[in-house]
């Protein structure tokens, strides 16, 4: 792997990426990092999965932004699509979060107006840190009852949708300030609306897929555009990986 921009000389691997990824020290609110992957022409997946477009040097990011996060932030059908199940760590990246002060897994949070998440699922049941199920009061109380029992940290975060506000602001109560969203597209277009995105973390693979699928970000409106600043650029054999920072808060 090299840097484009800014310039360095050589290759490099993952103690590098550890540092150009690094979170701003001494958060006081949560910093939201959104993590996506697409091809050349902007597909979001392939064959119904972002995992279809990933690669090694993907992989290899995606593992260190975990690793650096406290709280893994993803709306329930990306969540079902992927088989999401608790965070795990390489022995490497373990004590990375040990030499960072972090706890040893950083829980998943899920987002599901309905709560439409099965109990019963490795998302639920198969992790180190009980998932945070972020959900609304119209949700049935049934769904919402179950998923307590069987584990999640069920909160709701809004009357009939789930605000994304008040989801960061929970995170934030909880000191959950580095935050990494993997999406998808409507939780990030949800977090576009409501200005919360900080840094915008993107893989573009070298492939071409045309198709029906999705773009990264989507929702039912058009918000003024966030501005944002190239803060890094990385290349792997024809790989791209993109970091960009808001501009402005």
């Amino acid at each position: 792997m090299h840097s484009l921009w800014p310039a360095r000389a050589g290759e490099f691997g993952t103690d590098t990426l550890v540092e150009l990824y690094a979170y701003p020290e001494s958060l006081d609110r949560p910093h939201v990092r959104v993590n996506f992957v697409s091809s050349v022409d902007g597909a979001v997946t392939f064959a119904g999965r972002a995992g279809g477009l990933s690669n090694e040097a993907d992989q290899q990011l995606f593992a260190v932004l975990r690793a650096l996060s406290q709280v893994v932030l993803v709306g329930a059908g990306t969540a079902r699509v992927e088989g999401y199940r608790g965070v795990r760590l390489t022995p490497a990246n373990a004590e990375l979060r040990s030499r960072l002060g972090l706890a040893p897994h950083p829980p998943i949070a899920v987002v599901s107006g309905s709560a439409a998440i099965d109990p019963d699922s490795g998302l639920i049941t198969d992790t180190a840190t009980p998932t945070i199920v972020f959900t609304t009061a119209d949700a049935p109380a049934a769904r919402r009852d179950a998923l307590t029992a069987a584990g999640a940290d069920v909160v709701v975060t809004g009357k009939s949708w789930v605000d994304p506000a008040l989801i960061v602001a929970e995170l934030g109560e909880r000191g959950l300030h580095r935050v990494l969203c993997e999406g998808g597209p409507r939780l990030f277009g949800d977090l576009v609306m409501a200005a919360l995105v900080d840094e915008m973390c993107l893989t573009i693979t070298p492939m071409l897929l045309a198709g029906p699928a999705g773009r990264i970000a989507h929702g039912l409106d058009e918000p003024a555009p966030l501005g944002l600043h190239l803060a890094g650029a990385l290349h792997d054999n024809g790989t791209l990986l993109l970091r960009y920072v808001r501009s402005t808060h």
